[in-house]
C-alpha cells in the first residue's frame, strides 16, 4: 500500500505542506479569489498555532471563504480510539487514521518538562525481538500531517496538551521514512507551526545509515539517539536483524560522524545484554564516538517473552560505564500500569494484522 492510495480525497491536505509551501499555495488562491495576502497568513496560523479542526471554525475568516477553503482543501484530523492515563501522569493515546490503521502517542511529564513520544509508520518492518510493534509487522508509512498531526490533535484537546520535548521513538522507524518524516522536523520546529527548538526533538534510529547522513545535512540542531541494544555484531544480530544491513561497526562509523552528540539507546534484557563483558564492550564503543549512553528498563508489557533486569544489575552496570568515563543516565521506568510499551495498546486493541510488504517510498532518499 502505497500513502497516495491512502486517502481517495482529492483535495490537497494543508498539513502536509511546510509553512513556506503552505503560505504559497495558499497566498496563490486569495489571490485568484482576489483576496488579500493576509488571509494566507490568517490560515497558517489556525493550522498549528491555534489548530481548528476543521476550516468552519475559522471564523476570523467570512463564511463563504470558510466555505470555499473547505472545497479546495482538506485537514486530517487524527481520531482519537482510546487513551490512558497511568498513576505517574504519562499518558497514552490511540489515534485511528483514515484507512483504519492506528497509531500511539505517549505524553510523559517530568516536572516542567513534557515530553510526547511520536509514532513515524503504522507498524514496524524491523522485527527487533523484544519489541510489540515490530511483531505486528509493517502496515504503511505516515504522511507529515499524520506525524505532526499528532502534536496538534493533542494541543487540541481540552485543557491542551503542548510539548517541550519531542522523541521519535513511538511505532516506526523514522528514518525509513524520510520523505515524511524530513518536512515533519521543519512542521515541528517552524514558529509559524509548532515552534519547538531543534535541540529538543530527538530522532531515535536503529542505525538506517542513509537517514543519519540525511539528518546530519539538515542545518537545524536536531538530536540523534541510536538503538544499539547490543555491544557486539552476533548478539545484536540475534536481537535486530536490520544488523545485517547495517553492521554495528558502521552505526559507530556514523555516530562518530554525526557533528552532534549522539544518544545510545541501550534496553537491558535480563540474562542476555546486561553481563559486565557487555558493559565493558559498550562503554568502549561509547568512548569512540563519545556518546551518551542511555539504560532502559525493558517495559514487562511489551517484553516478547524477555524479562527485565533486576534493578541491581542495572545499577551496577551504569557504575561500569562510568567508571570508564561513559556519561550514563537510566530510564525511570513509566506508565507501569498502563500499557505503555511500544505498540501495546495497540495490539490490544485491535490486534494483530498482516503485515505488508514495504514499498519503495519507504526508502530513505538522502538529501542532495
Amino acid at each position: 500500500m502505497t500513502t497516495s492510495a491512502i486517502v481517495s480525497d482529492s483535495r490537497p491536505d494543508l498539513l502536509d505542506l511546510e509553512p513556506d509551501a503552505a503560505l504559497s499555495v495558499l497566498r496563490a488562491w486569495f489571490a485568484e479569489r482576489g483576496e488579500p495576502a493576509y488571509r494566507a497568513t490568517q490560515v497558517l496560523g489556525r493550522l498549528w498555532q491555534k489548530p481548528v479542526a476543521a476550516f468552519a471554525e475559522m471564523s476570523e475568516l467570512p463564511m463563504a471563504l470558510r466555505d470555499a477553503l473547505d472545497a479546495s482543501f482538506r485537514l486530517t484530523n487524527l481520531e482519537l480510539a482510546t487513551q490512558q492515563t497511568s498513576k505517574d501522569g504519562t499518558r497514552k493515546f490511540l489515534f485511528r487514521l483514515e484507512d483504519g490503521q492506528f497509531i500511539e502517542t505517549v505524553a510523559i511529564p517530568d516536572g516542567d518538562r513534557l515530553t510526547f513520544c511520536i509514532s513515524s509508520q503504522a507498524g514496524c518492518a524491523l522485527q527487533c525481538a523484544f519489541c510489540a510493534t515490530g511483531a505486528m509487522g509493517f502496515q504503511r508509512n505516515l504522511r507529515p500531517s499524520e506525524i505532526a498531526g499528532q502534536v496538534r490533535a493533542l494541543r487540541m484537546l481540552e485543557p491542551p496538551l503542548i510539548p517541550t520535548n519531542i522523541v521519535f521513538m513511538g511505532m516506526g522507524e523514522p528514518l525509513m521514512n524520510w520523505k515524511a518524516v524530513s518536512p515533519t522536523l521543519t512542521l515541528l520546529n517552524d514558529p509559524r507551526a509548532l515552534g519547538i527548538g531543534a535541540r529538543h526533538i530527538t530522532i531515535s534510529t536503529v542505525g538506517v545509515l542513509p537517514g543519519i547522513q540525511a539528518l546530519a545535512e539538515r542545518p537545524e540542531q536536531f538530536r540523534l539517539a541510536i538503538s544499539i541494544h547490543a555491544p557486539s555484531d552476533e548478539l545484536r544480530r540475534s536481537l535486530m536483524p536490520v544488523n545485517i544491513k547495517y553492521p554495528l561497526a558502521d552505526v559507530i562509523d556514523a555516530a562518530k560522524a554525526f557533528d552532534r552528540r549522539v544518544t545510545f539507546e541501550y534496553v537491558m534484557l535480563g540474562g542476555v545484554n546486561d553481563q559486565p563483558e557487555h558493559a565493558a564492550q559498550l562503554g568502549q564503543l561509547a568512548r569512540e564516538c563519545r556518546a551518551f549512553v542511555n539504560l532502559i528498563p525493558l517495559h514487562p508489557g511489551g517484553s516478547m517473552g524477555f524479562v527485565p533486569t533486576a534493578q541491581p544489575v542495572i545499577a551496577s552496570f551504569a557504575r561500569a560505564l562510568r567508571d570508564r568515563g561513559v556519561e550514563t543516565a537510566v530510564r525511570r521506568s513509566r506508565g507501569l500500569d498502563i500499557a505503555a510499551a511500544c505498540g501495546q495498546l495497540r495490539t490490544e486493541r485491535v490486534g494483530r494484522r498482516l503485515p505488508v510488504t514495504p514499498q519503495h517510498d519507504g526508502e530513505v532518499h538522502v538529501a542532495q
